[in-house]
């Protein structure tokens, strides 16, 4: 191993052991304290190099809060954990009650949404890293039937367009909370009086680099209404269609195939929904003239006229068309994102109205999107603008700190620091050739 990648190596071990709680790992101890779903899959992909047990851990532990209806819930709360730590907590969405009648697990404590589904791409490379000692342990075997149970749900109670494709319906669910994307359909909601809670993100971070009261309360409001209907996924007043969470879906089904042939099960179900969903990404939510996937407003059936990093991540998607592929290259390296003259991708369109280089998901660049991305140009044959992505990924993780996002232009550190997903994933590209 090279000296510039010892260091890396070490540096980024240190915030994941810091991280680690025993059974699993925090994004940052103190804005964000408990388990949290996309964010275990992606530091699983980087623990693998460190400990593959501890990566099987990380993933079991998240599997473990399923609930019946296969949902992977997006927080498990940890107990230890004062209630005021965190808002929304435990006594929020009280899911061990108004979750029951959905197959809320009695005795753990979880958020009642769901997050990107990386996990069955992040159970395959944790597999890989180590397939003697995953076959001593069974890993696959275990995992396999639960992975099969949340994307049932995704592509079943969550189709709510009735193409195929899984629908989010909260902002906080697709994972890029904050985006302009989201401004249009949550308009539509009434906010949660002011009053009503209190945010306790604003303890931890800059509130000009945070979500407006405003919007905060339009998310207080959708949660608590989804909470009274006991978690029903039977209608919903926000419900998007997102082309990252159904590409990574799309990636999960083919790891999905891999593992179901390496268990001793039947691959062919999920190469054929593998299939089924892009071909009903491409169809409803292509967007041939900007050269971008959109986000399809479910409720009023029209995709939205933004462009965000959401649009770009289906490069990770295998079997593309070309012209799909040529397109959203020059997308990516043309005005509205960049890359090449700036540092990392833009969570969102630099030329969009409601660009902001500080505030979360409203334009900063995020190390998980840049992953997807970096990989998927790889994918492609696209080498030269992945290795640049790549050494960027890694240099801008180190020079930050390892921060939660950076400003794309300066690469300059937003957000907490010491942030797992963003040290296990420059880990893995710092030591995956």
């Amino acid at each position: 191993m090279e000296t510039a990648t010892r260091s890396v190596y070490a540096s980024a071990a240190a915030v994941l052991v810091r991280n680690w709680t025993g059974t699993s790992t925090v994004p940052s101890p103190t804005l964000y304290p408990h388990q949290w779903s996309w964010d275990s899959a992606f530091i699983a992909i980087g623990l693998r190099h460190l400990s593959v047990r501890r990566a099987q851990r990380e993933l079991e532990s998240l599997l473990g809060a399923q609930w019946g209806d296969g949902r992977l819930p997006h927080i498990v709360f940890n107990p230890a954990v004062p209630n005021g730590a965190y808002f929304p907590s435990p006594d929020f969405w009280r899911t061990t009650t108004a979750g029951a009648a959905s197959g809320a697990p009695s005795g753990t404590e979880t958020s009642g949404l769901v997050q990107p589904p990386v996990h069955a791409l992040a159970a395959w490379l944790v597999h890989r890293a180590d397939p003697a000692a995953s076959e001593r342990r069974g890993f696959l075997r275990r995992v396999y039937p639960r992975l099969v149970a949340w994307h049932a749900y995704l592509t079943g109670r969550r189709d709510r367009g009735g193409a195929g494709l899984t629908a989010n319906v909260h902002p906080w669910e697709p994972g890029m909370d904050n985006s302009p994307v989201w401004d249009g359909p949550l308009s539509r909601i009434e906010p949660a009086p002011a009053g009503s809670y209190r945010r306790a993100d604003l303890a931890h971070g800059n509130p000009a680099d945070r979500p407006t009261d405003l919007d905060y309360g339009r998310y207080v409001r959708l949660a608590a209404d989804y909470r009274d209907r006991g978690y029903a996924d039977d209608a919903h007043a926000f419900a998007v269609e997102d082309p990252a969470v159904n590409a990574l879906l799309v990636a999960s089904e083919h790891a999905l195939a891999e593992i179901a042939a390496e268990v001793g099960s039947d691959p062919a179900v999920h190469w054929e929904r593998a299939a089924h969903l892009t071909d009903a990404l491409l169809d409803r939510l292509w967007d041939a003239r900007a050269g971008i996937f959109r986000c399809r407003d479910v409720v009023s059936d029209e995709l939205i006229d933004e462009r965000s990093v959401a649009g770009l991540m289906p490069l990770l998607v295998p079997g593309l068309p070309a012209d799909v592929v040529e397109a959203l290259h020059a997308t990516l390296t043309g005005p509205h994102f960049r890359l090449g003259e700036v540092p990392l991708v833009p969570s969102y369109d630099v030329k969009g109205p409601a660009f902001d280089p500080s505030r979360y998901w409203r334009g900063p660049a995020w190390f998980n999107t840049a992953w997807v991305i970096e990989r998927g140009l790889r994918q492609y044959g696209l080498l030269a603008d992945a290795d640049a992505l790549r050494s960027a990924i890694v240099e801008g993780a180190v020079d930050s700190g390892f921060a939660e996002y950076v400003d794309p232009f300066t690469g300059e550190a937003r957000g907490t620091r010491d942030f797992a997903w963003t040290a296990a994933l420059a880990l893995d590209l710092a030591v995956t050739s």
